[in-house]
């Protein structure tokens, strides 16, 4: 499906223009992501179903394989072209849409071109197609940017040759990246990225030295680049962040999908939130292997993309505040005579009896609702083994503990449903498919009415709750994760840290709960 939300209460509802199909594109939407009188940019990103070679283990020739990568590039090339009609000035393509994946070092060779350094040779690869070789795709996609008048992030796989005195350089005499680049509204290569944490990428080299890349645009400042399992650490992602002047980000992606907690869409929103940055994310559409949803993401609003049914790619198109307005701690949101966010902020003091006031039986019911909570179990989610406590009743204030971390939550529910949730907490290693410590608390639903089921994958819920979740995070770097039925993303009422815990709140869910989580990460204790 796709959708857009925004922040209830702090803007106007998001205008959503579908404009229907062209000759060029599956479906394109425009959509203004702030309001009116701000100023902005106008964004595409295209979620592609990729041309995948048959035999990927196989040896091609160049021949051959310049012949499939045309087949994506000339998709490439009509999305362009649609989204010169409606003033697109930057569109980001997906990692790995070009030439496919599945290759081992040698049987990707004939898809890669050969990428000089843009820091130290001013090119343009449609003007100057000779000047190289083993630079097709880098004309094409060149040419694509003068054809659109638009900026232009793509990846592709590259070489770069080297010698044996250098002691990092291959057997086979080269290294073999995976490359974004990125292309000015005249052709010109303005700068290129090369990936630096691989998911099981063994065509790929990692290099040697981190690439912190931004480049400039004369619409919207500057903007950062990196590519799919990047956004989890802290090179290049939070290291490009230092650089104030970075409010966008560019990002090719090619993400399986893996629920309650890294969605696609999911992370990508989270990154957004959490750095008060915009995101554009094209990922590939590939629903078999669970790889779909992209979007273009504000701090506080979105347009998306994710569709497990549809094998068709899907242009997005957004216009784009070129300073993106965010969450600004505590100041700008719930009074603090709320009566939920008092009874928060109660608890929040360590006396849960308080003084003798007018708040005296919310303090009460705190401390009641804590001494009778059922107790703790394990399940697995997401392969770590997390403590969890069901959230049982219409009310109630629930505490789960794990190493150094505690989780906590304040919930109201309108009603109840035939559902099982569960508050988890994580604060360790996690080891499977990648290594990095997680600090995580999460309100989940369940698989089913077991305990053994919660943090099984679903989609669908019911559970309605305003509630606050929160914990005494060692770390600054938290993602809020919130997503709720049918794969549709929500924003949180208000954010922020209080007391030396960082809380999420959220009143008025619109539909069913399937995850609202504070995913932390410790880049140190990696």
């Amino acid at each position: 499906m796709s959708g857009a939300f925004t922040a209830p209460a702090l803007f106007p509802l998001l205008l959503l223009l579908l404009l229907g199909c062209s000759a060029f594109a599956q479906d394109v939407d425009l959509s203004s992501l702030e309001h009116d009188e701000a100023e902005y940019y106008v964004a595409a990103v295209y979620e592609h179903q990729s041309v995948l070679s048959p035999n990927p283990l196989e040896l091609s020739s160049r021949q051959q394989a310049l012949e499939l990568m045309k087949q994506n590039l000339d998709v490439y090339e009509q999305q362009v072209m649609a989204a010169a009609q409606k003033g697109v000035q930057i569109i980001v393509f997906p990692e790995d849409g070009i030439h496919g994946f599945n290759f081992t070092r040698t049987s990707i060779y004939p898809f890669l071109d050969f990428m000089p350094s843009p820091r130290l040779v001013r090119w343009n690869p449609c003007l100057e197609p000779f000047r190289f070789n083993d630079t097709e795709v880098l004309q094409r996609l060149s040419c694509m940017a003068i054809k659109g008048q638009m900026f232009l992030v793509a990846n592709l796989g590259t070489k770069q040759p080297c010698f044996h005195s250098d002691p990092g350089c291959p057997h086979d005499g080269r290294y073999q990246f995976n490359t974004n680049v990125v292309f000015s509204d005249n052709g010109t290569l303005v700068d290129r990225y090369r990936k630096h944490n691989l998911y099981f990428e063994a065509a790929f080299d990692t290099p040697a030295n981190v690439d912190l890349i931004t480049f400039d645009t004369p619409f919207a400042g500057k903007f950062g680049m990196f590519t799919c399992f990047d956004i989890l650490f802290f090179d290049p992602s939070i290291q490009l962040l230092r650089d104030s002047e970075v409010k966008h980000i560019v990002y090719p992606t090619a993400w399986m999908n893996q629920l309650p907690l890294l969605a696609a869409i999911e992370i990508q929103k989270a990154f957004a939130t959490a750095f008060g940055v915009n995101v554009l994310a094209a990922n590939i559409h590939h629903p078999t292997l669970g790889m779909t949803g992209s979007g273009i993401h504000t701090p506080l609003k979105s347009f998306w993309y994710h569709d497990m049914d549809n094998s068709k790619g899907r242009l997005i198109i957004a216009q784009v505040p070129t300073n993106p307005l965010g969450f600004i701690g505590t100041e700008n949101t719930t009074s603090e005579m709320d009566p939920s966010h008092s009874k928060f902020l109660k608890i929040l003091s360590g006396d849960p009896y308080c003084e003798k006031d007018a708040q005296e039986v919310h303090c009460n019911e705190a401390a009641k609702w804590n001494m009778n909570s059922p107790p703790t179990f394990h399940s697995e989610m997401m392969y770590d083994n997390f403590t969890l406590i069901p959230v049982w009743g219409k009310e109630g204030y629930l505490q789960v503990c794990s190493n150094s971390l505690c989780c906590h939550l304040l919930y109201k529910r309108p009603t109840l449903s035939k559902e099982l949730y569960a508050l988890g907490v994580f604060d360790g290693l996690h080891t499977v498919h990648g290594t990095y410590y997680l600090q995580v608390c999460a309100l989940v639903k369940c698989g089913g009415l077991g305990f053994d089921t919660c943090g099984q994958e679903i989609t669908e819920a019911q559970g309605l709750f305003d509630f606050h979740l929160w914990g005494n995070f060692s770390t600054s770097y938290i993602f809020p994760l919130f997503l709720t039925s049918g794969m549709t993303l929500d924003t949180p009422s208000q954010l922020g840290w209080e007391n030396d815990h960082y809380f999420l709140r959220k009143s008025g869910l619109s539909s069913g709960l399937v995850t609202a989580a504070l995913y932390g990460r410790l880049y140190e204790r990696d």
